[in-house]
């Protein structure tokens, strides 16, 4: 992650997230909580990636800690990612697929969960950069 520039530029910030699709090939969705940005979207599970951190270990980490679940570096597939600016920064987020996890997932931080079909993803509001990939995972899958 790095920080603005001189000429004005916004700070680029770099998250991974993660569909997790069930043997039904439903994908868990997240519900932003109160008082964080885009509180009551729903959302990949994810989170940002620190310092010197593959993207892989950083998505395993997250899917611990935010869901408390176990995932193998192995069983995350790269999918899609997004590009998208905001006003305050510009967030690449790349998207894996997991369809292999230890554990039932669990709102580790008091968020909603929900399970969905990829033909109703559509009616799910999520933050501007997560809208094109619900559309590559209607299609995909």
């Amino acid at each position: 992650m790095g920080g603005g520039q001189a000429d004005g530029t916004r700070p680029l910030v770099l998250v991974v997230a993660c569909a997790l699709v069930d043997r039904e090939g439903r994908v868990l969705l997240a519900r932003r909580p109160e008082g964080k940005s885009f509180a009551g979207l729903w959302e990949f599970p994810g989170g940002k990636i620190e310092r010197g951190e593959p993207p892989e270990a950083a998505l395993v980490r997250e899917l611990h800690e935010e869901l408390g679940i176990e995932v193998e570096p192995g069983d995350l597939e790269p999918f899609n990612f997004a590009s998208h600016g905001y006003q305050a920064f510009h967030l690449i987020m790349p998207l894996y697929l997991c369809r292999s996890w230890r554990g039932a997932p669990r709102g580790r931080d008091g968020q909603q969960l929900a399970w969905v079909r990829p033909a109703e993803l559509a009616a799910y509001a999520m933050p501007p950069a997560d809208e094109p990939l619900k559309r590559a995972l209607h299609d995909h899958l």
